[in-house]
């Protein structure tokens, strides 16, 4: 994580002899995640957002970083962004490149296609299905699924389920070579069950063996009950399959003694009679469909005792006591009924699959466990590029960059610019006229160095663009260097609850320049306002340029309860001399300072006596204990409690208050409060 992403806050002063305070279970403390230290605590933020006020998380504008590296438009959405396409171009896999409709699949997609290899063993027809890639299995119920194997060139249901974008770059010799075919299988439920190791026979070395490369297949296998009319169902399970087969004409076997005609009928010929075999292999109960190695039965019978029934259905497996998915960059394996890791160079997508499917280019050297494309090996580096993202890759021409993996272009350096080599990786890396330092950006139309205008930033040297501020922060001033520079700008507001916060705008960070905040308190009826100020960090100035000042109303003449233009770290604590309070916090343009966050709480009036007796008394600020009391979040959160409602007091004379509490200020509040409370006994 960046640093601009974390901050860790110093150590907060605490009594001697105290446990460390656990800042994170206060509210306010961080925006989105808080980690605790002794003394200390760290702020943290999620992703796609920037830390900024030292604990504050703002959105980053992706779309302001190099266009969020984006071929064409780009959207700045909360905690991330999109790339656009203009019409008639959509987006490739990586999200981040336009390519036309109109491409292809590559070739690669059709190397590995399926195969149908049918065979007779001791007079037995068996057949299976070898599924190497573009696989997809869906459960559809209890006893009924569905399973693709292989590329359509036509664009089918299946395919569009698992979001392939193109068609088939292939060229076949005429049309496609289309066969349907509807199976029966008695005493059988549709349930994929793996087949042992020990049982997967050898085709090798069998005699008969048909071998059929089917572009695509497609099967439905459905054992659920039907009712009859006039009739009852039998008692005895039957399901059905229907098959879908796809088939390309070969041009390689096209020749002078067999046309293309001659080719296509060949092939129709030999799938039908690898169909004709696999009704005899349906019927004895002998197909099977392979998957990373291992066999499933197409539909079984159902056992006899509740030892060989699975825990779950294919595709799940037992997690927490109950049967899930197999998630993204996962498989089912069938040998062990547990769900594995995607090896490299493979990829999974889809939940509840018997397989990874391989990736382009592969090199082996992906991450086990990918969960799409941009996770697979094989991608272009940065600096490289190629039709697809994938290798073979070549690397970015002089005059253009590449900083991403698995791109189809490369970025020009614009104005006539060109790189110091080839596979250039950034915009640093272009032959500028001038070097820009940090808070600048290079222009490549009037090649010189601007200065990044107010509301961004630009850390880096030699870069052509400037960061937009996160969230709704702004800079004081242009030509910025680091996150640290945006600040919040909002602030004032109408007030009314029990209680509550007056804080200045970026606060703990420093407070913007040229900014005014106005709040209004106005607390619910027959009730007065209390105000703590643990303390205030202002710019020491003659002229006071910034000020804090709490009056009545607006009006300048109104009666005034507190102001200050300077930095006072020693608490205090008063009651508003007016039944409402009108707060004004004003800077200039000087330098700024962390400013205040200054709680309050409103009392019932009956307590007024009270109140003014406890926050005038000079022994509340004259110890250092007392003194941190009120500027302690947890501790002025019991003294305000007690302070709102004074019978609250006797529950911090508990064990566990005492220890929290020094015992000289529980003697000054014992006094007051027993006084104040015995007219009432």
């Amino acid at each position: 994580m960046s640093d601009s992403d974390r901050c860790l806050v110093a150590p907060v002063p605490a009594m001697e002899g105290s446990r460390d305070i656990d800042e994170c279970s206060f509210e306010r403390t961080c925006d989105h995640i808080c980690i605790n230290y002794p003394g200390s605590f760290e702020c943290l933020c999620h992703k796609g957002y920037t830390l900024y006020g030292m604990t504050h998380c703002g959105d980053i504008d992706e779309c302001s970083i190099n266009n969020g590296s984006c071929d064409s438009g780009c959207i700045n959405t909360l905690g991330s962004f999109e790339c656009s396409c203009p019409p008639g171009r959509k987006q490739h896999w990586n999200k981040r490149d336009c390519i036309e409709t109109a491409k292809c699949v590559p070739s690669y997609k059709l190397t590995q296609r399926a195969q149908l290899i049918c065979s007779k063993s001791a007079g037995i027809d068996n057949c299976f299905l070898s599924c190497p890639a573009n696989t997809l299995f869906v459960p559809e119920s209890e006893n009924s699924y569905s399973l693709s194997c292989g590329l359509p060139v036509q664009q089918s249901k299946a395919l569009l389920k698992r979001n392939a974008t193109l068609p088939a770059c292939s060229d076949p010799m005429g049309p496609l070579i289309a066969q349907k075919a509807r199976f029966k299988i008695k005493d059988a439920k549709c349930h994929l069950r793996p087949r042992g190791r020990d049982r997967t026979r050898d085709f090798g070395k069998q005699s008969g063996i048909e071998n059929c490369h089917v572009t695509y297949v497609n099967l439905k296998c459905d054992s659920s009950k039907k009712k009859r009319r006039g009739r009852k169902s039998p008692s005895k399970e039957v399901s059905h399959i229907i098959a879908e087969f796809e088939l390309e004409v070969k041009r390689d076997e096209v020749s002078d003694s067999c046309n293309a005609d001659c080719v296509r009928k060949r092939m129709e010929l030999k799938l039908q009679a690898a169909i004709k075999t696999l009704r005899k292999s349906i019927n004895k109960q002998q197909f099977y469909i392979q998957f990373s190695g291992i066999e499933y039965e197409v539909a079984h019978k159902a056992a006899k005792g509740s030892e060989n029934q699975e825990a779950c259905g294919t595709g799940q497996a037992l997690q927490d006591g109950k049967c899930v998915p197999c998630g993204a960059g996962t498989y089912y394996n069938g040998e062990t009924n547990h769900c594995a890791l995607c090896v490299p160079g493979t990829y999974q997508d889809l939940e509840g699959q018997l397989a990874c499917e391989p990736c382009p280019g592969n090199d082996g050297m992906g991450i086990p466990g990918a969960r799409n494309l941009s996770e697979c090996g094989g991608q272009c580096a940065p600096g490289y590029y190629s039709v697809d993202g994938f290798k073979p890759c070549k690397p970015c021409p002089m005059g253009t960059y590449q900083p991403d993996r698995g791109r189809t272009l490369c970025f020009p350096c614009g104005g006539g610019l060109i790189t110091k080599y080839e596979s250039a990786v950034s915009f640093q890396d272009c032959e500028t006229k001038v070097h820009c330092s940090p808070g600048h950006f290079y222009n490549s139309t009037t090649h010189r160095c601007i200065r990044c205008p107010i509301g961004t930033y630009q850390p880096e040297f030699g870069q052509n663009f400037c960061i937009t501020c996160p969230g709704n922060t702004s800079t004081d001033f242009d030509g910025s260097t680091n996150v640290t520079h945006c600040k919040n700008q909002h602030c004032g507001g109408e007030l009314g609850d029990y209680t509550g916060y007056i804080e200045s705008p970026n606060y703990p960070g420093n407070y913007p320049a040229h900014v005014e905040c106005i709040w209004n308190i106005n607390p619910p009826p027959k009730r007065r306002i209390l105000i703590v100020v643990p303390e205030i960090f202002l710019p020491i100035e003659d002229e006071c340029g910034d000020v804090l000042v709490m009056r009545k109303s607006a009006s300048p003449s109104s009666i005034t309860t507190y102001e200050t233009c300077q930095t006072y770290e020693r608490p205090i604590a008063f009651t508003s001399r007016s039944r409402k309070l009108w707060i004004q916090f004003k800077s200039n343009e000087g330098n700024s300072g962390k400013g205040f966050q200054v709680p309050y709480v409103t009392y019932d009036e009956d307590y007024q006596q009270l109140i003014e007796d406890i926050v005038r008394d000079g022994r509340l600020y004259a110890s250092e204990n007392h003194q941190e009391i009120l500027k302690d979040k947890k501790l002025i959160k019991a003294l305000f409690d007690v302070l709102a409602h004074p019978q609250n007091y006797f529950k911090y004379t508990a064990q566990e208050s005492k220890e929290m509490f020094p015992r000289s200020f529980i003697k000054l509040l014992r006094s007051k409060v027993s006084r104040f409370l015995r007219p009432y006994k």
